[in-house]
């Protein structure tokens, strides 16, 4: 890990933060696979739209390892609202469709600064919707769905979990690569890690100040799930966080948040390594190991 932090030193690109959203969105989609393993050959590979509730068509790709009727995980990609992609996250979802033997269906919510808050959560919950009530028309067992993210997607997955538990729509897991769930950058893990561990304190600002329209929306439960009223009842979740990352208390306190309420968690907290590892599995033993962990989680809660 700190060999590729000294790398992405030596390479002096401009920070993220004092780029524009379209310039960052380049930088990560050229960025996005150059520490990523290479992708596993799949028998389905398919691309269409979700009908979101404005009308608005949400691209998303579909990928899994047979034509048979398999168990689905809906993925949100990372990237602060801001960046990131189907393509930029593509790689991991078809490692995790691969290990965990289950099709993936990964969805390009809509970005800030054109979509501020809460778009990105209305879209993830109108495909976690569209999702259950045509999983059979595309071939899948909708009564084994979950749901997965990392980062600004962790949070939304976490989110449609509240939302799927509300509307009465059962969950096999959520999967929470290190999610943002809190409403301010207030953690000591915020401070330690502030600087030169990927996920600067100042992208993290930059990001939300893309993102939120007024300071109110901080605090607002789709925002920051550690806000949620109660989380009694919610799928079970496997957290898998960074041990330097900004996010790590966070996630541990959303962690707890869940295990007080009664809902089975497995939490993983990967040594020495920064946010975004997942996608540095060429370099990263550890990404390898999270890939094996969250692939055996979602076999196990597919197939209890």
């Amino acid at each position: 890990m700190r060999d590729v932090l000294d790398r992405m030193a030596r390479a002096r690109r401009p920070p993220m933060h004092l780029l524009s959203p379209q310039q960052a969105r380049t930088a990560y989609e050229a960025g996005a696979g150059v520490l990523e393993i290479t992708a596993p050959k799949l028998a389905r590979v398919e691309d269409f739209s979700i009908p979101a509730r404005d009308g608005h068509a949400l691209p998303a790709r579909l990928v899994a390892p047979s034509t048979g009727r398999l168990p689905v995980l809906l993925y949100f990609h990372g990237g602060g609202f801001t960046i990131g992609s189907i393509a930029s996250h593509d790689v991991l979802c078809r490692q995790l469709s691969h290990l965990a033997h289950c099709a993936v269906l990964s969805v390009d919510y809509r970005l800030a600064p054109e979509h501020k808050f809460p778009v990105a959560a209305h879209d993830a919950w109108d495909a976690t919707v569209w999702l259950a009530g045509n999983s059979t028309l595309l071939g899948l067992d909708g009564t084994r769905m979950a749901l997965g993210g990392d980062s600004a997607g962790g949070t939304l997955a976490a989110v449609c979990a509240v939302l799927a538990r509300d509307a009465g729509l059962p969950l096999a897991l959520q999967l929470l690569f290190y999610p943002g769930c809190a409403a301010h950058q207030d953690t000591p893990s915020h401070t330690t890690f502030a600087q030169s561990f990927v996920l600067e304190e100042a992208h993290i600002t930059w990001f939300f100040n893309q993102y939120i329209r007024t300071k109110a929306d901080r605090d607002d439960w789709r925002f920051a799930p550690l806000n949620a009223p109660d989380v009694d009842g919610v799928a079970p979740a496997w957290v898998g966080l960074a041990e330097c990352d900004p996010l790590v208390d966070e996630g541990v306190l959303y962690a707890d948040k869940l295990r007080a309420a009664g809902v089975a968690v497995d939490l993983e907290i990967y040594r020495g390594v920064t946010h975004e590892f997942i996608k540095m599995g060429r370099a990263i033993a550890q990404a390898r190991q999270a890939h094996a962990d969250a692939a055996a989680a979602l076999r196990q809660a597919f197939n209890p």
